[in-house]
């Protein structure tokens, strides 16, 4: 029988030489990762949808945070659950409020040895659970939203923070944001647009971990991305790059490889994935089954996202992946 002059078998034959050969290279560089700080507790409280994540306190973050910097970690995003909420979310860009006191905290804690981000929508600080304010007929005013999140990110800077992430998917959301921030003398802050962000039904672990729950059983398909949609991502991102984003983001992440591949082959900017709570979840639910080697999922699912072309990858894994890597 007649073999072939070219083997591939050849390279994959020990570790060594996979490790000599491989095409995409996962390391801590590539890791964000996203905390969750709660007003008005005296423990942190896991939240029983995402396996080993907890609300934190101010000073369970500062201690995690400063682990997560030692661990070789660039940047958290911080995500806050106030212990009050109203109509338009005011405790987004009250300058007491979580988020912004926890951005001071670590600001004084880690410096520049690590990059502080900070979610920038106004779902987990509004009573009725949506991104953005009311209608009188309940639908989500775009325009009147904006001037909102653009207070919430001067308060952010404010506090601290190197990068507003907008979230919530409001057409227009970066100019005003990126306006706002330059206008207040923040022209240094970054901005990471939440860009191509679905529709998904990925999120319900992450809606535990904010306490958020949409009045009326509502949904959020009105403004975030229909995920039928591959196209219209690219719009989504383009008109955030000339709105003044530094950086985009794919949301979810897995189930969107074929989105964040064309975003990556489009643009120059940096790009992001967001590596969500229900992939998350359901990696340690099946390996906690005993159905999945749950490490080994964690390191492929993480790897095909940067293999997809992610620049950084945000992922509740972070700690257990930079923990491995050291």
């Amino acid at each position: 029988m007649s073999f072939p002059r070219q083997r591939p078998r050849r390279l994959r034959r020990t570790p060594a030489l996979r490790r000599l050969v491989a095409e995409t290279r996962l390391g801590v560089d590539d890791l964000i990762a996203p905390l969750f700080v709660r007003e008005g507790i005296d423990a942190p409280q896991p939240i029983a949808s995402l396996p080993g994540v907890v609300q934190h306190t101010r000073e369970s973050l500062r201690k995690e945070v400063v682990e997560l910097a030692g661990l070789g970690i660039p940047a958290v995003i911080l995500f806050g659950i106030p212990e009050h909420k109203d109509p338009v979310g005011s405790e987004a860009w009250n300058p007491d409020g979580i988020v912004q006191v926890a951005l001071r905290d670590l600001a004084d804690e880690v410096g520049d040895r690590l990059v502080l981000m900070a979610d920038c929508c106004l779902d987990e600080y509004t009573d009725h659970g949506h991104c953005g304010v009311l209608t009188p007929e309940g639908d989500v005013d775009n325009d009147a939203t904006l001037d909102l999140y653009a207070r919430a990110a001067v308060a952010q800077a404010d506090a601290g923070v190197g990068v507003v992430a907008p979230s919530g998917m409001m057409d227009g959301q970066v100019a005003a944001i990126r306006a706002a921030l330059d206008g207040s003398g923040h022209d240094d802050t970054s901005i990471l647009a939440y860009s191509a962000k679905y529709a998904s039904a990925l999120y319900g672990p992450f809606r535990d971990a904010v306490d958020v729950h949409i009045a009326g059983g509502g949904d959020r398909k009105g403004y975030q991305q229909d995920w039928h949609n591959a196209r219209e991502a690219l719009v989504e991102v383009r008109a955030d790059i000339e709105q003044g984003a530094d950086m985009v983001m794919v949301k979810p992440a897995l189930a969107y490889l074929d989105v964040l591949a064309r975003v990556r082959a489009e643009v120059d900017v940096p790009v992001a994935a967001y590596h969500v709570s229900g992939e998350y979840a359901m990696v340690k639910a099946a390996a906690a089954n005993g159905w999945i080697d749950g490490d080994s999922v964690a390191w492929e699912h993480i790897t095909a996202v940067k293999r997809a072309g992610a620049d950084a990858i945000l992922t509740y894994f972070a700690r257990e992946l930079a923990e491995a890597l050291q």
